[in-house]
């Protein structure tokens, strides 16, 4: 949390800087060397509790509080209970984000530091693969750390990795890049029929899923027992979408004689 180089005033000691560091990178680029700054006479564990306690004003990701936390817990070595009580948060808030800064790997902590890694990333992607399995979460950030992904394309990722088998899963963490650019030309591929078969083709083609949908959940009803209310419940609902359905494509046909009845 200290400013590299210290932000100093005058003859005084050096001052840390707690937030702002996206203001000062910006000054520096734009190659001024002051910035207005608002100084606390206190030490940067109470700086840290006001931040958060203050953080109504200012919008945090979730990898960015758990940081924090954990830097007021080892410095001060508050409890969770007293950390919860100063910054004016629930005791449950403040385990919640020590469980998700124990969860990350070291490795990915620094990526998000550096910048090479997004706190959403790091919070909705890597400390869930680290607690589930924190060898695949170890290879994916040493292979992102070489062939960075973007949020989006992780996000992807990881929904695939979770509806993926043992084997794949190996090839995903060992190939993201791999998977990314074969998703993307099957997205492709599906966006050039889309054109070609145009609403018709379309139409067909959803008519055909609707019926293997419907193939699927009779196959799994007997395996039901007893049958879920939610089960029981959407038969008005469907018997009512379904003669609606069929009920517009009799009226169109109707209309357009001429057209293939099929």
């Amino acid at each position: 949390m200290v400013a590299d180089p210290p932000v100093t005033a005058g003859d005084k000691e050096p001052l840390v800087l707690i937030d702002g560091y996206r203001r000062v990178a910006a000054l520096r680029r734009l190659g001024r060397d002051t910035a207005r700054v608002e100084c606390w006479a206190c030490d940067v564990g109470e700086a840290l509790l006001g931040v958060l306690a203050r953080a109504q004003g200012r919008s945090f990701a979730a990898i960015e509080e758990a940081l924090q936390v954990r830097e007021i817990t080892q410095g001060l070595g508050l409890s969770q209970h007293e950390v919860a009580r100063r910054c004016g948060r629930d005791v449950s808030w403040v385990s919640r984000r020590l469980q998700l800064i124990s969860a990350l790997p070291d490795a990915a902590v620094a990526a998000v530091r550096e910048g090479r890694l997004s706190s959403w990333a790091a919070a909705r992607v890597v400390a869930p693969l680290a607690r589930a399995n924190y060898e695949h979460a170890d290879r994916l950030l040493r292979v992102l750390a070489e062939a960075p992904l973007s949020t989006r394309e992780l996000r992807c990722w990881f929904e695939h990795y979770q509806r993926a088998s043992r084997a794949t899963r190996e090839r995903l963490v060992d190939h993201p890049q791999l998977f990314v650019r074969a998703h993307q030309e099957n997205a492709e591929q599906h966006t050039i029929e889309r054109l070609r078969n145009g609403p018709q083709g379309e139409c067909e083609a959803d008519l055909r899923r609707l019926n293997e949908i419907i193939a699927r959940v009779r196959k799994r009803l007997p395996q039901l027992r007893p049958l879920p209310a939610a089960v029981v419940d959407a038969v008005p609902r469907l018997q009512t979408s379904f003669e609606a359905l069929c009920n517009d494509i009799k009226c169109h046909a109707e209309h357009h004689p001429d057209r293939d009845p099929q």
